[in-house]
């Protein structure tokens, strides 16, 4: 295109001015020729393009406008008014500008983006008319006509510069907007963009003038994106002569091809769309650093926030991949620090990675190594859903690398992925559910050899795994789940680190103890710190500061008592440390191995704070109100390993547990049923108890019953623990371990026998002797007045419970002589409350299970006579039970009828009578109040079988009791005294049926059978009556009838029956002849004093804590 011929003003050339204005020329001075232009600025702005006549009329103007007078003018007001003229002229000529001459044009333009430089001050008092220069400009596309100049390129160049230096964060959205509007129009609608111009948008790009002017910088990126398409061409272009022809003279930017790519990808990765293949073929470059360079700008394409580059150009990323194997080291460390921003960004390349990652984690450099564990780790930690269970695999294989930095930076890594998302649940249970593993993998390194492995797990226990920071109660609380979670090794690992620990105050206690000696020699120590042989040195210094400061001393001394708090331990080390610090010396060798000795033995967990914490998190999950199932685990796995860690504690920290409210709660878990519980509550009383007997006496009156209930019931493992506690606990240990010994060999006889079931050694026969003579003797066999009353009320108890478990084995109760069975019922009139209460409840369960012989029911009639009426109550339910089983069974087992004489409870009669006559309280027969006691012994029992009177059951009692005194007494036949005492307990057994039932006189309809081994017949007719005038009194139900009937459980029977046959009149006093006859009995060698008789009704019952 060729400009038009000018065009000529009218009226021959003269200047015409608009109304107002006089003739501008530079013989008048500049503010008068400022205020004229401002008259002229406003003619051209009112005009418009369809004004003919006035575009003709000024068109000299115009011209004169252009003149060098006004473009050179040194005033800059006088300037901007001529640009603002000219660029309405520009508007209001357009198309075709008044102008023809290239050279003018050049000009004028050039002097118009001079004056676009006045934009950058908005605070100027010209700035509108400069904002309305630009305004103009932009909107008229006023520059494009200079597309038809020769060096239109030098004008664009010129106009790009001046934008990008005058724009600021001052300038408003509208100036930005016009500034692209003027910029983007040129690049768009001129036939392509020279490398010059090219770099003068480019340059704002590069990082040290983006950070001169962020405004230019966004200037650039934004006119870049509006001209993706066309510009597009020219970016490759410059690329391409740079990357593949290797023309860096073609640019001064050319040394920033790589800044320039990264900012470019940034902006749109359209531009580089022909620039990418270029840079595959610079990864396969022969130069290690020219492929490092390319590798680190792809890493940074890669790796960015919202780069699709990996998925839009796949034979690119595998070619970048193929990098990780690389063999120049820098470019495969740099492929791995990659990795972590793009696991960051891209979590769906995890996939592509982590095969090469596998690879570079046994990559034999060790900083390659290294930098894989920080890579997962950082990833990690900003989400441990971006990182796979092989990616931390490789992480759990690095903690065992041959190089202690990779092990350290791998062991701290886990570290703190489990304090992030197990201990402060930052992502939730899913997440820590991921990683539990690595609480069981750091302890396991505690196994590892190098004493370096071993204080890093200690620190990291200290710090991560159940910080030494948080208070107390939750300090307690993660200790006492994390050691739930733990596997079987780990749980060793840690046992043997608090023990390390422990050993390790026990070397510094004694080097201080050293110190009160003349001469010190010490070095053990040093094995215990890293690098052993400097470690000596420094010990050995230490050593000397501790003989020249005793403050330092004592302040050592603090820190390893036993008593030292976790706050106290904090305080010492801080103290300790500030002695040691010398400000002058940046590096302390010598310091950083106390503080490390110091981390060691510094009780920072554990104190008797921590521990009455930890008893009362056991408590709860005992109770069930402690938070187990939200911790994954169980209430008894809770309870299980809480109290196996309080075992280990008291191993290394005994003198923390002793408080009586720890103490009460171990007693808690010392009647639980779980055998391993009660197992480790033993040892830890066994381990800390030391001081129990002399300051605590509550707690040992409590633990000793228990101890010795373990001992004799309890399983092996807890019998030998309770025999070892009390031995360690107890000053009477021989006195204590005694008395349960003999219990334990009393069960062990019975056991023995029970297991043989038959008497061939007649080992039976010598084993009641034994046991008889323990309960004549009152459970003090030596009669040397050397047991206590306790431990003789146990040993008669276990008398009488192995009298009543041999008698439930047929073979045995037949050789248990009437005396023998009189010695074993006398136990449950005892004078310790809790023998006769322990005993009722043997012999209750025993019949009710239909295991014992119907005569042991007899023996609730001594129950009458005890004095605490819960006691009387008691048996008489348990007879209303007994009795109730046994007519039920009568009545659904038919063939029961054929062994009515073991089964029909009342048989129970003549074995009363019987046991009432031999009461060794019965002395004075004729005595008013001893045959009180035996009526009121008789009313208990027959009151309760005459309840109702079922087939004439009244009648049969009083035929029962007549026949008794037709026969003689089978245990002394020829004792008349003997006799007479019989047939008195008979009459007054006449006497109390005869009261209670009027339907007792009728015929009986069967003859009762009575048992020979207690009634021999006798040949004369006994119708005399030895009921003695006095005994008038009416019987009356004694006091337990009105207590209320508590139903009582059946446990599953075993049916104990007896055929009466011939040989029941058979005795064995041939082959178990009794240490105590009918006469013996009579002089009360037992010597009881827990009955009621007249004589003794102000002897006491008492009860086992008073004996």
């Amino acid at each position: 295109m060729e400009f038009p011929q000018q065009q000529k003003p009218a009226g021959d050339g003269k200047i015409i001015y608009p109304p107002g204005v006089k003739e501008i020329t530079d013989k008048i001075t500049n503010d008068e020729v400022v205020k004229r232009l401002k008259m002229v600025v406003k003619t051209y702005m009112d005009m418009d393009q369809d004004s003919e006549e006035e575009k003709q009329q000024y068109l000299a103007l115009a011209l004169h406008l252009a003149s060098e007078f006004f473009l050179r003018n040194p005033n800059k007001d006088v300037r901007l008014l001529v640009a603002c003229c000219l660029a309405d002229i520009f508007r209001i000529y357009a198309p075709e500008a008044p102008y023809t001459s290239h050279d003018k044009l050049k000009d004028i333009f050039l002097f118009i983006t001079r004056q676009l430089k006045g934009l950058e001050d908005t605070k100027s008092p010209q700035f509108n008319r400069y904002f309305y220069l630009l305004e103009n400009l932009a909107w008229v596309k006023s520059y494009n006509i200079c597309f038809e100049l020769e060096d239109c390129n030098e004008i664009f160049i010129q106009l790009f510069k001046t934008l990008f230096s005058v724009i600021n964060n001052s300038h408003n959205q509208k100036v930005q907007m016009h500034m692209m509007d003027l910029m983007s129009s040129i690049i768009m609608e001129g036939d392509g963009v020279t490398q010059e111009l090219l770099d003068t948008i480019l340059i704002n790009l590069i990082p040290a003038h983006k950070n001169l002017n962020k405004q230019a910088y966004d200037l650039a990126k934004t006119l870049l994106k509006r001209t993706v398409q066309t510009i597009e061409t020219c970016i490759a272009n410059f690329f391409n002569q740079v990357l593949v022809m290797g023309k860096s003279s073609v640019s001064d930017l050319s040394e920033h091809v790589f800044d320039l790519i990264q900012e470019l990808f940034a902006i749109d990765p359209m531009l580089l769309t022909s620039v990418m293949p270029q840079l595959e073929f610079k990864l396969k470059s022969n130069d290690g650093e020219e492929r490092l360079a390319v590798v680190r700008l792809l890493a940074k394409l890669f790796g960015a926030k919202d780069s699709e580059l990996a998925s839009q150009n796949r034979p690119l990323w595998q070619c970048f991949l193929g990098r990780f194997n690389d063999i120049h080291v820098p470019v495969r460390l740099e492929c791995v620090k990659f990795a972590s921003h793009c696991l960051m960004n891209h979590p769906d390349l995890a996939r592509d990675l982590t095969e090469y990652l596998k690879v570079r984690s046994h990559d034999p450099e060790e900083a390659i190594r290294h930098d894989v564990i920080v890579t997962i780790i950082n990833a990690g930690k900003k989400d441990l859903n971006l990182v796979n269970d092989q990616l931390l695999g490789f992480v759990r294989e690095r903690t065992l690398d041959k190089r202690w930095r990779v092990r350290k930076e791998a062991m701290m890594g886990l570290a703190q992925l489990y304090k992030k998302y197990c201990l402060h649940h930052e992502a939730g249970k899913e997440s820590a559910q991921k990683i539990t593993w690595i609480k069981d993998k750091l302890l396991h390194i505690y196994y590892q050899n190098s004493i370096d492995d071993k204080l890093l797990v200690e620190k990291i226990f200290a710090q991560y795994m159940v910080p030494h920071s948080l208070d107390t109660e939750e300090k307690m609380k993660c200790l006492y789940y994390l050691y739930a979670c733990l596997d079987t090794n780990a749980v060793k690992a840690l046992n043997e680190m608090w023990k390390c620990q422990n050993m390790l105050r026990g070397l510094v206690k004694e080097l201080l103890d050293l110190h009160k000696l003349p001469v010190v020699s010490w070095h053990t120590p040093a094995t215990n710190l890293p690098d052993a042989g400097k470690a000596q040195d420094f010990m050995k210094k230490f050593n000397q500061v501790l003989g020249e400061d005793e403050k330092l001393r004592v302040q050592l001394e603090m820190l390893i008592s036993p008593t030292c708090s976790c706050k106290q331990a904090e305080i010492c080390v801080r103290e300790i440390t500030r002695k040691l610090t010398f400000p002058k010396q940046p590096t302390n060798p010598f310091l950083e191995m106390v503080k490390f000795l110091l981390e060691r033995i510094a009780p920072v967990h554990i104190d008797s704070e921590a521990i009455s914490a930890l008893v009362k998190l056991l408590n709860k999950s005992i109770e069930g109100t402690a938070d187990d199932d939200e911790e994954g685990v169980t209430p008894d796995t809770a309870i299980r390993s809480g109290l196996e860690l309080l075992k280990v504690l008291s191993f290394t920290h005994p003198t923390a547990f002793h408080s009586a409210e720890t103490y009460e709660s171990l007693l808690q878990c010392l009647k639980m049923e779980d055998e391993k519980v009660a197992e480790a509550a033993i040892q830890i009383f066994r381990n800390t108890g030391q001081k129990i007997e002399t300051e605590l006496q509550q707690i040992r009156s409590t633990l000793i019953p228990i101890l010795h209930q373990k001992a004799k019931r309890g399983t092996p493992h807890q019998a030998k623990q309770a025999v070892h506690c009390i031995h360690a606990i107890f000053n009477n240990k021989e006195v204590q371990l005694a008395q349960i010994f003999e219990v334990q060999a009393i069960k062990l006889l019975v056991r023995w026998l029970l297991g043989m079931k038959n008497n061939q050694s007649k080992s039976a026969n010598s084993t009641l002797r034994l046991l008889s003579a323990m309960l004549v003797s009152e459970g003090d066999l030596t009669e040397q007045k050397k047991i206590s009353k306790s431990d003789m009320s146990r040993l008669r108890l276990a008398a009488g419970g192995a009298i009543m478990k041999l008698a439930q084995e047929p073979c045995y109760h037949d050789i248990i002589t009437p005396e023998q069975f009189q010695l074993c019922g006398l136990v449950i009139n005892d004078e310790c409350y809790q023998v006769r209460q322990i005993f009722a409840q043997k012999l209750h369960l025993a019949l009710v299970k239909l295991m014992l012989p119907l005569e042991y029911l007899a023996v609730f009639a001594l129950c009458a006579k005890d004095p605490v009426k819960e006691r009387r109550a008691h048996a008489r339910q348990c007879l209303l039970k007994n009795i109730s089983v046994r007519r039920e069974y009568i009545k659904q087992n038919p063939l029961a009828q054929e062994k009515l004489v073991s089964l029909l409870p009342e048989y129970v009669v003549p074995y009363m009578i019987h046991l009432l006559a031999h009461d060794p309280d019965f002395t004075k027969p004729h005595e008013y109040e001893q045959l009180k006691d035996i009526k009121e012994c008789l009313w208990f029992m027959l009151e309760v079988l005459m309840t109702k009177n079922e087939n004439n059951s009244h009648a049969f009692l009083r035929k029962m009791v007549e026949n008794i005194k037709q026969t003689k007494d089978a245990q002394c036949p020829e004792d008349a005294k003997a006799n007479e005492k019989l047939y008195i307990v008979c009459d007054v057994a006449l006497f109390v049926i005869a009261n209670k039932s009027t339907a007792c006189h009728l015929d009986s309809p069967k003859d009762p059978v009575l048992p020979t081994k207690f009634f021999l017949i006798q040949d004369k007719f006994n119708n005399d009556t030895f009921q003695p005038p006095c005994f008038f009194l009416q019987p009356k139900p004694a006091p337990v009838l009105a207590a209320v009937n508590k139903p009582l459980t059946v446990p599953g029977r075993r049916i104990f029956t007896k055929t009466t046959t011939a040989s029941d009149t058979a005795s064995n006093t041939s082959t178990n002849s009794s240490p105590l006859s009918s006469s013996t009995i009579n002089k009360n060698r037992y010597t009881r004093t827990h009955t009621c008789t007249s004589t003794s009704k102000k002897k006491r019952f008492l009860q086992l804590s008073d004996c």
